[in-house]
C-alpha cells in the first residue's frame, strides 16, 4: 500500500514551483496616433488615446 514519503514544507514546495510558474514579458503594441509603446486594450500613456478617440488629455512636459 503506498503511504506518503513525509512532509514537505511550504518553503521547499514553493521553490520547486518557482521556475515552471513565472510569467513572460508583457506583450507592447505601438500607438498609432504617437508611436509609443503600451500595454494592449489600455490607453496610451504619452498621448492619453484609446481605440481612435481622446480618452484623458495629457499635459505636455516641457524639458529645460
Amino acid at each position: 500500500m503506498a503511504v506518503p514519503k513525509g512532509k514537505v514544507s511550504k518553503a521547499r514546495r514553493d521553490k520547486r514551483r518557482s521556475s515552471h510558474w513565472k510569467l513572460a514579458t508583457p506583450g507592447l503594441v505601438k500607438c498609432p496616433k504617437c508611436g509609443a509603446l503600451h500595454l494592449p486594450h489600455r490607453m496610451c500613456q504619452e498621448c492619453g488615446t484609446y481605440n481612435g478617440r481622446q480618452v484623458k488629455e495629457i499635459k505636455s512636459v516641457v524639458a529645460k
